[in-house]
């Protein structure tokens, strides 16, 4: 085998366990095209059943007791006048909300918990890409901090009831190139509406499912100022 052709070989290699990986990489920078808006059905599905058991999943996902929740944190419709177009959703890490726009100064808004990764970035991005139950990778900055925890799972952790990515994952890219930013699932219910050590946004896996299946990739994601003056920085 020739040198280019051997360099050629490791490359594919590298590009497919990056993607495979679950981390923070993609081989493409081209930039997301923006999507057509469509309001989904169920938007004013707020009723209590919303938090039951699945057992429709690869795995399990538990019910979540409403006691467990504020209300302010579970998902509901409420107004929310805003210049972002329907079918954008914006984050406020600060209040500890994930709002998806609707028509008519409305948006679904979910609560979230907000991880320490959460909390240091904001702008707009785009969906790059989604994923049901996703494998998982700590960063290198999370194995230095806490090297018990996370070193074990240095070369990633399949998906599943334990992942802490939760039942799915949508993959924020700004200028067509990685954030490092997720919008997960999470394993851990109790942690809505708190910020947490680590992580990014994290909801509850009833409320990724309900969100991943009304967004598409390419979405418009905004991450506010985790300052709370509404703005990004």
């Amino acid at each position: 085998m020739s040198f280019a052709t051997d360099t050629r070989a490791n490359v594919r290699l590298t590009v497919l366990a990056l993607l495979s990986s679950g981390l923070a990489a993609c081989a493409s920078t081209a930039p997301v095209e923006p999507v057509a808006y469509t309001a989904p059905a169920g938007i004013g599905d707020t009723a209590p059943g919303r938090y039951t058991a699945l057992t429709n999943e690869p795995f399990p996902v538990p019910a979540v007791s409403l006691e467990m929740l504020q209300p302010q944190h579970r998902r509901q419709l409420v107004d929310y006048p805003t210049d972002q177009p329907p079918g954008t959703i914006v984050v406020d890490p600060a209040h500890h909300y994930l709002y998806l726009v609707q028509e008519g100064g409305k948006a679904l808004r979910y609560g979230v918990g907000v991880g320490r990764e959460g909390l240091e970035w904001s702008g707009t991005a785009n969906i790059a890409y989604k994923r049901e139950w996703p494998r998982w990778t700590p960063t290198p900055d999370m194995i230095a901090r806490e090297p018990g925890r996370y070193r074990k799972w240095a070369k990633g952790m399949d998906g599943g009831e334990q992942n802490p990515l939760g039942a799915r994952a949508l993959y924020l890219f700004e200028g067509g190139k990685d954030s490092l930013y997720r919008i997960h699932g999470t394993n851990e219910p109790w942690s809505i509406g708190k910020s947490m050590s680590s992580g990014c946004i994290r909801m509850m896996n009833q409320d990724i499912i309900d969100l991943y299946r009304r967004v598409p990739a390419g979405t418009k994601v905004v991450v506010l100022s985790a300052e709370g003056d509404g703005t990004p920085r």
